[in-house]
């Protein structure tokens, strides 16, 4: 059965409770969201924690779904995963169980309170940029009219927040 409907990018992170097994069970959950489909993932990225710094480090990916759902009930959905998965409100930036983000959906722009499209801080995280361009480097950003890759590229220079690729770690 095909799905029509918007092309969506989705950051998934964790640093409780076995990092990589909640994003494995985010993602699960994220594919079994009705009137979504999901395309892709990126590889897992060991990430240094970003705001609060003394804390462990993430595990990250993203995921590319396409989804007839508005990006109000994605939000939506991406809330509720979160909440089953037993994400509690903390401290911004703070260790979490699970984190689930819309980064883009299709190339629409939304400013409202709480939600962001693009998400505000995706051209300055490389632990979103790295799994993004893994998938979708040619994808551009609505505000800046700058590819995935682009953006990532400016970072490079910028080496000091470590982001590695799971399978590059040894053991």
């Amino acid at each position: 059965m095909s799905l029509r409907g918007v092309i969506a990018y989705v950051g998934v992170g964790s640093n409780l409770e076995e990092p990589l097994r909640q994003c494995r069970l985010a993602l699960k959950k994220l594919a079994a969201v009705k009137d979504t489909r999901l395309l892709r993932t990126s590889a897992f990225y060991r990430t240094e924690p970003v705001g609060v710094t003394d804390q462990d480090e993430f595990i990250n990916a993203v995921a590319e779904i396409r989804t007839r759902l508005s990006a109000r009930a994605l939000l939506e959905a991406l809330k509720a995963i979160e909440q089953e998965t037993g994400r509690r409100e903390s401290l911004r930036w703070g260790p979490r169980i699970i984190d689930l983000d819309i980064l883009l959906y299709g190339q629409d722009i939304v400013q409202e309170d709480d939600l962001v499209i693009p998400h505000r801080e995706l051209h300055k995280r490389r632990f979103v940029l790295a799994p993004l361009c893994e998938i979708s480097s040619y994808a551009i950003h609505p505000v800046f009219g700058i590819s995935m890759g682009g953006l990532l590229m400016r970072l490079e220079k910028d080496k000091r927040r470590a982001v590695v690729k799971m399978d590059q770690i040894a053991g």
